[in-house]
C-alpha cells in the first residue's frame, strides 16, 4: 500500500478551488433500508454508514425504481427506466435487452469531460460489454477475485443453500475485505493524478446467500432478533404468485426460529461489508481527498429474506425490497446531518446528481432529478416489476407516506394503509368505502407512467384497467 503524504495531498485539493469534484460511488446487493442503523428499525450495526451519514444527507424516502439487479444497475448508469430500455428483467435468466454504449451514461460523460474512471466488483448492467465499453478506465472483477482464491488453494466449498452459512475463509480473504483492499488501492493511484476522478465499488453483498466470516457470523444471536414487520402474512385477498412463492422455493414449512438464522447471517454480512465500507472512508479520509469528493452510497434494492415468508425480491412491490438506503456525502456543499424526507427515486435520480456535481451538462433528457435540488416536496414513490422466471407478472407501484397503491395487471391489485399496517399484511383494495383514494392514486399513477414513456399504458385495455377503474368494479362484485 503507498504510503503518501496526507497532508500534502489534503493541501492539493483545498488549494485548487475549481477542481470538479471526485465522485465515490459506492453500491450493494439487496440490502433493505430498515437494516442500517441510522434507521432506527432493527438491531443491525452499521457505525460507519452511521457515521458517513452524521457527516452528510441520509434519505428515510428513498426507493429502488425496479427491484431487480439487472434493470436497477442499468437505469443507475443512465437516468433512463428499464422499461425504456427494453430491460425488463435480469438478463441472464431469460433473455433481455440491455444497456448499450450507444446511450450515454454517467461514467461516459465524466470520460469525456477529462475524469479519471475506475470500476471494482459487481458489474451486472450488461452480459455483452464491459465497464471499459461506459468510459472507465480500468475494471476489476469479481472473478479476479475467485481467480486469486485458487491460485492460493483456499476456494471453500460451499453447499448450494440460499439460507447461508459461515465462510471458513477469515476476514481478509473475504470478498468485501478484498474488495475494499482493491478500492483503497485504486484511491491512492487516483489520488496521485492531477486528474478529478471516479470510482464506482460495486459489493456483491449482502445478496443471499449469506455467508459472512467470522467475527461477523456469529454476531448476532437468532434467538434475540425481532420478527419482520411483515412476517405473519396470512395471504388472505392477496394475487395469487405471493401464496405460490413459498412454493416454489420449498419454504413454506419455516417458523421465524428457522427463518431467524438466515437473518442472523444477513445482519452478519451487512455488519461485514460496513466494515469493508469503513476502510475505503478511512482511507479517503487519510488521502485529504475527502475535501473535494463527492460520496454516494446505497443498494439497487432489498430482500425479504423470510418477510412474508419470501426470499429474495421477485413478483412484490413490498418496502422490504423497494426501499433502499440512500446516504450523500460533499464536505461544503451538504451539510452535516441533514435528513431528507422527500420521496426520490435512487437508481433514476444518481445520473442527473453526479453529472450536476462534475458541471456536466447531459446530452440526454434524464428521467430523474438530481438530489442536489430541494426534493422535500416530492410526495411519492414509484416502482416497477416485470414478469420474470415463473410466468408473465407485471407490477407498477404509487407509494406516500400512508398509501401503498399496486397495480397488478393479471391479478388481484394491492392497497396498503402503511400509518396503520406498516408490515403491509392487510390488502384493503376491495373495501368500497376507499374507492376514493384508489381513484386518486391510479390517476396519480398513470400520469407518472405517461411521464417515463412506460410502454404499459399504450395498450388501450390496461390504461382502462387505471383510468376507467375496470378492476376495482370488478372486485365489488366477486
Amino acid at each position: 500500500m503507498r504510503q503518501l503524504d496526507s497532508i500534502s495531498q489534503q493541501d492539493k485539493y483545498q488549494s485548487d478551488t475549481k477542481r470538479p469534484p471526485n465522485i465515490l460511488l459506492i453500491v450493494t446487493d439487496q440490502l433493505r433500508y430498515d437494516c442500517i442503523g441510522s434507521s432506527g428499525r432493527y438491531p443491525v450495526a452499521t457505525p460507519n454508514l452511521d457515521r458517513l451519514a452524521s457527516r452528510g444527507r441520509r434519505y428515510t424516502n428513498a426507493y429502488s425504481p425496479i427491484p431487480t439487479c439487472c434493470p436497477a444497475r442499468q437505469t443507475m448508469m443512465c437516468g433512463r427506466t428499464a422499461e425504456t430500455l427494453g430491460a425488463y428483467w435480469n438478463y441472464d435468466m431469460i433473455p433481455a435487452k440491455s444497456l448499450t454504449p450507444e446511450v450515454p451514461t454517467f461514467s461516459s460523460e465524466l470520460k469525456r469531460a477529462g475524469y479519471s474512471t475506475s470500476y471494482i466488483g459487481k458489474w451486472h448492467v450488461s452480459p455483452d460489454y464491459s465497464p471499459l465499453d461506459f468510459g472507465y478506465d480500468k475494471n476489476i472483477t469479481h472473478d479476479e477475485y475467485y481467480h486469486m482464491l485458487r491460485d492460493i488453494g483456499r476456494t471453500p466449498a460451499f453447499k448450494e443453500d440460499w439460507l447461508g452459512e459461515e465462510n471458513p475463509l477469515p476476514l481478509e480473504l473475504s470478498e468485501t475485505h478484498w474488495l475494499a483492499d482493491k478500492a483503497i488501492s485504486e484511491l491512492e493511484l487516483l489520488s496521485e493524478g492531477s486528474s478529478p476522478w471516479h470510482l464506482s465499488v460495486d459489493f456483491n453483498e449482502p445478496h443471499l446467500p449469506c455467508r459472512p466470516s467470522q467475527p461477523f457470523s456469529t454476531m448476532y444471536d437468532p434467538r434475540e432478533l425481532p420478527r419482520w414487520e411483515g412476517f405473519d402474512d396470512n395471504f388472505r385477498d392477496k394475487p395469487y404468485i405471493q401464496r405460490q412463492q413459498p412454493l416454489n422455493w420449498q419454504l413454506g414449512d419455516m417458523s421465524w426460529d428457522d427463518w431467524s438464522r438466515t437473518v442472523a447471517l444477513y445482519y452478519g454480512i451487512i455488519s461485514q461489508t460496513d466494515d469493508a465500507v469503513g476502510r475505503i472512508l478511512d482511507r479517503l479520509d487519510s488521502l485529504g481527498a475527502a475535501e473535494n469528493t463527492l460520496v454516494i452510497f446505497t443498494s439497487d434494492h432489498g430482500d425479504m429474506c423470510g418477510s412474508h415468508h419470501m426470499i429474495d425480491k421477485h413478483y412484490v412491490l413490498y418496502d422490504d425490497v423497494v426501499h433502499v438506503p440512500l446516504i450523500i456525502y460533499w464536505k461544503g456543499k451538504i451539510a452535516a446531518g441533514e435528513v431528507e424526507r422527500g420521496f426520490v427515486n435512487n437508481c433514476l435520480d444518481l445520473a442527473p446528481t453526479i453529472l450536476e456535481a462534475a458541471g456536466i451538462e447531459s446530452r440526454e433528457n434524464l428521467l430523474g432529478e438530481s438530489l442536489l435540488c430541494d426534493r422535500s416536496e416530492s410526495r411519492y414513490a414509484y416502482s416497477t416489476f416485470n414478469g420474470q422466471q415463473f410466468g408473465l407478472y407485471t407490477m407498477r407501484m404509487i407509494r406516500g407516506e400512508r398509501w401503498k397503491y399496486i397495480w397488478n395487471t393479471t391479478d388481484v391489485d394491492e392497497l396498503y394503509d402503511l400509518e396503520n399496517d406498516p408490515g403491509e399484511l392487510c390488502n384493503l383494495i376491495r373495501r368500497p368505502e376507499l374507492l376514493p383514494i384508489v381513484v386518486e392514486l391510479r390517476q396519480r399513477l398513470y400520469e407518472r407512467l405517461i411521464y417515463l414513456h412506460d410502454p404499459l399504458v399504450n395498450n388501450e385495455w390496461l390504461k382502462n384497467q387505471l383510468l376507467l377503474n375496470l378492476k376495482q368494479e370488478t372486485a365489488a362484485h366477486n
